[in-house]
């Protein structure tokens, strides 16, 4: 292969959008063919979160010890392609299942809420995150329908080491199916989303993507359009690889009752980016601003984008990030902060403390990231993370062990 197996399967499980990743298994049935990968995980973690109330001083810490899925949850891929005239076709569906669930009796199933009505189940459950079919060719692109990654915050997430590890764990419970990475500590989650989507040939290197997307009622009750988001990409090859991008995301929601602060609500956020290598080393730099676009510091677009006075949360985000490699073996760290301010409003009643209006997220990862073999890599972390705002710090140490196999 001319990529490692390794850099293929996570293009493939993360973005889905190259259906020459990793074919664990494929097979050709008459002028379609079926390619089938995916990726498992796990990870001993342990972590002390110390949390400060701001008002009376007192703190109050704990540990947590868990055995728990990284960033990525489990991920299985099936992509079938196939050739039509001068058409490229591709269809893929992906179920990102993880290792843990709620039950808390050994052999015994799942909790069930209000008494068997109905499972509670944000452990084990089966997250369909990809499943579209794209057609085009190389003389006027491609076109997309269905579920894949997002354009917004692509590029990043993809970027960060903490991919195949774990990262932080400010923002998620564990044990769980996920952690959070970096996300929410340097840049928001891209998620993945309904969307029909174009994207060019690729000229030289520049390529550029753009699409409508599945729209959020996250400040009214109506959405006449749809969501938008676009990115333009440029790679270089040659003794200093690279790349340089950016992007945008932009909504509208409106109001049909009188109940509402603005009949209007636009949110807006954009992006830009850049790495490049210098022969065995890899520099990460990065930074967005969004406008309405929700409370970047829980990672999620669109989540309390604006208050009942109708002002707009303020959120901006900056990551670096810098790796080396060894033969077989790459250490890294990065550092991110994310800020929202104004705007939507951050509930922590659950630790007594109220709620506010502005936060800052802080963090960076130490890891080192060894290949096994082209199958297995052993994954070695150390995340802190300070979260703070008008009433509470909040201050996390993540320590976390494992593996990932792609295959």
């Amino acid at each position: 292969m001319k990529k490692s197996l390794l850099a293929q399967s996570v293009a493939l499980a993360c973005l889905a959008a190259a259906a020459g990743g990793a074919h664990a298994v494929s097979f050709t049935q008459n002028d379609v063919t079926v390619d089938i990968n995916g990726t498992v995980n796990g990870f001993y973690v342990n972590r002390d979160a110390k949390l400060t109330n701001k008002t009376t001083g007192t703190s109050n810490t704990t540990n947590n010890s868990e055995l728990t899925n990284g960033l990525l949850p489990g991920w299985i891929n099936f992509v079938v392609t196939t050739k039509a005239g001068d058409q490229d076709i591709k269809a893929h569906f992906s179920f990102a299942p993880g290792i843990n669930n709620n039950s808390t009796v050994v052999g015994l199933p799942i909790g069930n809420n209000a008494n068997g009505a109905g499972v509670t189940n944000p452990y084990s459950q089966i997250d369909t995150r990809n499943v579209y079919f794209q057609f085009g060719n190389n003389d006027w692109g491609t076109l997309k329908f269905g579920r894949d990654i997002g354009l917004f915050g692509q590029n990043i997430i993809l970027s960060d080491m903490t991919l195949i590890g774990v990262g932080g764990t400010s923002n998620a419970g564990i044990p769980y199916n996920t952690t959070f990475g970096m996300i929410g500590h340097g840049y928001m989650y891209t998620g993945f989303q309904a969307q029909i989507t174009y994207t060019t040939p690729n000229f030289n290197g520049l390529q550029a993507s753009a699409g409508i997307f599945q729209p959020s009622k996250f400040a009214g009750d109506e959405t006449k359009t749809p969501g938008f988001q676009a990115k333009v990409d440029y790679d270089w090859k040659g003794g200093v690889p690279g790349k340089v991008w950016g992007g945008l995301v932009t909504q509208s929601t409106s109001c049909s009752t009188t109940t509402c602060a603005n009949k209007d609500f636009t949110a807006t956020g954009y992006e830009v980016g850049a790495k490049a290598g210098f022969g065995n080393f890899e520099a990460v730099a990065y930074g967005f601003a969004g406008k309405g676009l929700g409370m970047s510091t829980v990672g999620a677009q669109f989540f309390q984008g604006g208050n009942a006075a109708g002002e707009k949360t303020d959120s901006k985000g900056y990551f670096l990030q810098g790796t080396y490699k060894f033969n077989k073996t790459k250490v890294g760290v990065n550092w991110g902060r994310n800020r929202d301010e104004k705007g939507g409003t951050l509930d922590t009643t659950g630790n007594g403390l109220g709620a506010v209006n502005s936060q800052t997220n802080t963090a960076y990862t130490v890891g080192v990231y060894h290949s096994l073999n082209k199958f297995v890599t052993l994954v070695g972390e150390f995340n802190n993370e300070k979260v703070t705002n008008s009433l509470s710090e909040a201050k996390n140490n993540t320590i976390s062990a494992g593996a990932i196999l792609f295959f």
